[in-house]
């Protein structure tokens, strides 16, 4: 017996022994590195004071907020993705089984059930993508450009004049793809399971190492992510690539739209410029009348100055046409654009819900621009916001002939002959009953300028879809552009801003600008042959 309670202890001591030495070895691992790390150097008093171990627990824990933050969101979209996709079968099947034929999607159940799987799908897009090796172009206008972001803006290149050449995302969804991309990353490079050849130094990454990232999206494949993060060392960097492939097209409805008898009231504010109301009064015979015939025009005309030539236009073209769908609103005070489109808008006494256009004298329209209009717009549900073409100074472009070409001719949507006027909101359409519902205009706004673009945000604050794109089939022609003294000097800057991109492009601008050296450059070279 005693023998026995022996052996046993002699097991439990040898036991506890394991035990202590195992400890030891796990203290001795885990024991911060005294080598020269820069991160613990950052804290004052070193790694082994109080306040330096105070600052890497903090590290560790704000590490492993993000890596359970990104663990909750990456669970949250694969059971959304999982019941959409479980759903989308199932009524794929119940289909197939009324018709007695396998749907869209699903011919090779049969064939190859291994096909079926999700994984293989990603990775034909993967493979498809320009990530792992290059594709050929024809052209370099077909390479899909980068954008390069940090922790806190994008990078991009854009056509649009106006375009920051760098902003912090406005958009929460483009704001939430590139944290999710973030947090991703540091999961992987913090994660249990991390690979060996990135997690050599066994550190714990912060968001603060993250250097840079490009991102650009190929429509039919996918979007591409590829980070950067600090190493261990001076030189020592870790590279992250991630790729979110598109699913297949889904479709989301099918619908009949008859626009035949949708009547668009224009509404044009105005005040003298007679000879400008007469060329756009041409526009309207053209379009309105003679092609699309269910409109409506409304004039709001501040003071009496070249009033009698306005009526006497509209006078005539209800003569030569017939066309009497005309409303003239005379206001005796100081131009007000809002105030004109807000008094418009209101007049319509008719029963049915109007569909109104705010237009500009300067705005030449085609009928597939009214077809946009109609088509772009739905009552409590979108709003229209085109982009419209703005022509640059005749006088500039086409210096090299006697007079500049007919009207029809210079509607070229060119880089030389315009821009896309993407500061502008103040054509658009949208329904006389979101317009009231909204709020109308800032009606305290006189002269130029503000009205249209505080209209417009209260619409990015609604809960209507803002349809906003460039336009084909609307132009603005360009005119001399004064800007009044009296303006408010932030309202004087926005308007000399705009008068100065309205003259010619850049190249265009350069020509004039250094047109004395390219003249003697062009006689130096004639003297020499």
């Amino acid at each position: 017996m005693f023998k026995r309670w022996l052996g046993l202890g002699r097991i439990g001591g040898f036991g506890v022994l394991l035990c202590c030495c195992l400890g030891l070895v796990y203290i001795l691992a885990c024991r911060p590195a005294v080598g020269p790390n820069p991160q613990a150097l950052l804290w004052a008093g070193g790694a082994n004071s109080r306040e330096g171990y105070m600052a890497l627990l903090q590290e560790r824990e704000d590490s492993h907020r993000h890596y359970i933050n990104s663990l909750t969101k990456q669970i949250a979209q694969l059971k959304d993705a999982l019941q959409e996709r479980t759903q989308q079968l199932q009524e794929s099947l119940e289909r197939a089984k009324t018709k007695g034929v396998l749907p869209l999607g699903l011919e090779s159940l049969h064939k190859a059930p291994e096909q079926n799987d999700l994984k293989e799908f990603f990775r034909s897009q993967l493979n498809q993508a320009e990530v792992s090796a290059g594709l050929k172009f024809s052209s370099e206008y077909a390479v899909i450009p980068f954008d390069t972001f940090t922790l806190h803006r994008v990078y991009q290149l854009e056509t649009g004049l106006t375009r920051h050449p760098e902003e912090r995302p406005v958009r929460k969804d483009r704001r939430d793809e590139l944290l999710t991309t973030l947090e991703t990353a540091l999961h992987i490079l913090n994660g249990p399971q991390q690979h060996s050849d990135i997690t050599a130094g066994k550190r714990t990454y912060a968001p603060s190492d993250f250097l840079q990232g490009l991102t650009r999206t190929e429509r039919d494949r996918g979007t591409v992510y590829e980070m950067l993060f600090k190493g261990g060392g001076v030189h020592d960097y870790t590279r992250l690539v991630f790729f979110r492939p598109f699913g297949p097209m889904m479709k989301v409805k099918s619908e009949r739209v008859d626009t035949a008898n949708l009547l668009i009231n224009i509404i044009l504010p105005l005040s003298k410029r007679a000879d400008a109301f007469r060329q756009f009064m041409g526009t309207f015979r053209k379009v309105c009348i003679n092609q699309d015939n269910v409109v409506h025009l409304t004039v709001v005309y501040f003071g009496r100055d070249q009033i009698d030539q306005v009526k006497a236009i509209l006078d005539r073209t209800t003569r030569e046409t017939r066309f009497r769908n005309f409303t003239l609103i005379q206001m005796n005070e100081e131009f007000s654009r809002g105030r004109g489109l807000e008094v418009g808008a209101r007049a319509w006494k008719r029963s049915q819900n109007a569909l109104l256009f705010f237009c500009d004298v300067d705005i030449l329209f085609t009928p597939d621009f009214l077809t946009s209009c109609r088509l772009n717009a739905e009552p409590g549900k979108k709003v229209y916001y085109p982009v419209l073409f703005s022509q640059y100074n005749p006088s500039l472009i086409y210096s090299n002939l006697t007079q500049p070409p007919p009207i029809e001719q210079q509607l070229v949507i060119q880089k030389d002959t315009g821009f896309w006027r993407d500061f502008g909101f103040g054509m658009t359409c949208q329904y006389r009953s979101d317009f009231l519902n909204i709020g109308g205009f800032d009606r305290s706004i006189k002269g130029w300028g503000l009205e249209d673009v505080h209209l417009y945000r209260k619409y990015l604050h609604s809960k209507l879809m803002v349809i906003r794109s460039p336009s084909r089939g609307l132009f603005h022609f360009w005119h001399e552009k004064h800007c009044a003294d009296e303006l408010t000097p932030d309202k004087y800057k926005m308007c000399m801003q705009t008068k100065a991109m309205s003259e010619a492009s850049h190249g265009r601008l350069g020509e004039l600008f250094f047109k004395q050296q390219i003249e003697d450059h062009l006689r130096a070279q004639n003297q020499r042959s």
